[in-house]
């Protein structure tokens, strides 16, 4: 009796079929062409068509070069859309990823004509902002704080209140780093109150530290009390014991001048006490992914010296991002220049002017509606701005998201009250172009 995978074409004849207009060297389209028909022979059932099978080895050829990240429109109203890569990079920014893809002295002194460290390229510039004596930086903040509490609390007893003991996002919860960092959880106080009194009753000879962990990603109200960062660093010094704030987000521009609720300052940081600050670099500073570390000289000296510290250090192209991203704050153009400022800071009036401007060029059902905006990324929980969007109450608005995010340029955006909405305040001017152009194809469809 024969089997259906007899007929199986043979690897020569599917390559022959595709070789000749492809561009790749045929090793690589006879292993994908291995790949394919092996698939196919684990299958149940009838071989497919010949032609058919070359379809698929085309799909997976397509497949294999097509590259997965793609730039995308976020009309989600997330000014710090995590799943979008968080904060868009000023052309500053872009421009020194072009200059750091070459050949550069990331651990070179061009000076002394021998090795240099690549911590110099930031530390500079940190100092110069924070008010700090000497700052590092690692792949993100999470890192910042495994390095910080590994480096400078392994074997020995950190202090957290309980209303700090918290998880910050996809599953990273500070009982669990401290676990893996070798240190010790002293957990001190209520959830929703603690006081400086607990804090100097939980500390022994096994302390090294009192870990301060900013609540960035949510609020807590009412009936609630935390010591302030200056009372608890004027407890560490008299006993002897760091000072460490986790500041998540961190900051150097005051975001209650964009009518929100203030967010702590970095340099305040460092003026009320703390040994060491961490906070991350792709939130409200508006760079790439990045972990800084702020601080005393030497505690910082301890964390670069660390040997977990080459595994998460930032490579060349962050450092020349963060670097450019940095120097905008120096000569205080961050406002104007940095994405994530320049959403915060659209009026109202310019993003309805903009919807309008929209929906005048395209057919029904698309209207201009009234929404709010929100920080998103970890940063000012609750917080939101009001914005303008682009609304269409489609039969199916799945449907249409789904075809939006299939587009040249994919558009993102949220589906409410039965309506896919595209909020312009996360939109770059400059994609409003694209946002019509594809909606006129894509809406009605």
């Amino acid at each position: 009796m024969t089997t259906p995978q007899r007929h199986l074409p043979s690897i020569e004849r599917l390559v022959s079929a595709v070789a000749a207009d492809l561009p790749l060297p045929r090793p690589t389209i006879v292993g994908l062409a291995r790949l394919l028909v092996e698939k196919i022979r684990q299958r149940a059932g009838e071989v497919p068509a010949f032609d058919t099978i070359v379809a698929l080895l085309r799909h997976d050829i397509a497949l294999l070069l097509a590259p997965s990240l793609r730039p995308v429109i976020n009309a989600s109203g997330v000014l710090l859309q995590t799943n979008l890569g968080r904060a868009p990079l000023s052309q500053a920014a872009r421009h020194a990823l072009q200059h750091g893809a070459g050949s550069v002295n990331i651990e070179y002194d061009l000076a002394a004509g021998g090795r240099g460290e690549r911590s110099v390229h930031l530390a500079g510039l940190l100092r110069h902002l924070s008010g700090a004596e000497a700052a590092i930086a690692v792949n993100n903040n999470a890192a910042a704080i495994l390095l910080t509490l590994t480096g400078l609390a392994h074997g020995r007893e950190v202090i957290v209140s309980r209303g700090q003991a918290v998880e910050i996002g996809g599953g990273f919860r500070i009982p669990d780093v401290l676990r893996q960092s070798g240190a010790t959880l002293v957990e001190v106080g209520t959830t929703n109150r603690t006081y400086v009194r607990d804090y100097a009753e939980a500390i022994t000879e096994r302390t090294a530290m009192i870990l301060q962990v900013h609540t960035s990603n949510f609020r807590m109200q009412g009936f609630v009390h935390h010591a302030e960062l200056s009372e608890l660093a004027e407890l560490a010094h008299q006993r002897g014991i760091l000072l460490v704030d986790n500041l998540g987000s961190g900051s150097f521009i005051d975001v209650s001048t964009y009518g929100l609720v203030a967010e702590p300052l970095v340099p305040d940081r460092i003026k009320a006490g703390a040994d060491v600050v961490c906070f991350s670099g792709d939130k409200l500073i508006g760079g790439p992914q990045a972990g800084i570390i702020i601080g005393k000289h030497a505690q910082i000296a301890r964390l670069a010296k660390h040997p977990l510290m080459r595994a998460i250090r930032l490579d060349k192209l962050a450092i020349a991002a963060m670097q450019a991203t940095l120097q905008s704050y120096v000569t205080q153009t961050a406002p104007t220049d940095i994405p994530i400022w320049q959403m915060m800071s659209r009026s109202s009036d310019e993003l309805y002017h903009r919807a309008t401007a929209i929906a005048q060029l395209l057919p029904a059902p698309w209207q201009v509606r009234a929404c709010t905006s929100t920080i998103g990324g970890g940063s000012l929980p609750g917080e939101t701005l009001p914005s303008w969007a682009l609304v269409c109450p489609h039969p199916h608005p799945d449907l249409l998201a789904q075809q939006l995010r299939h587009a040249p340029i994919p558009i993102i955006g949220r589906i409410q009250d039965d309506a896919l909405w595209l909020d312009l305040r996360s939109v770059a001017p400059s994609d409003d172009a694209v946002i019509t152009t594809t909606l006129g194809a894509h809406s009605l469809q």
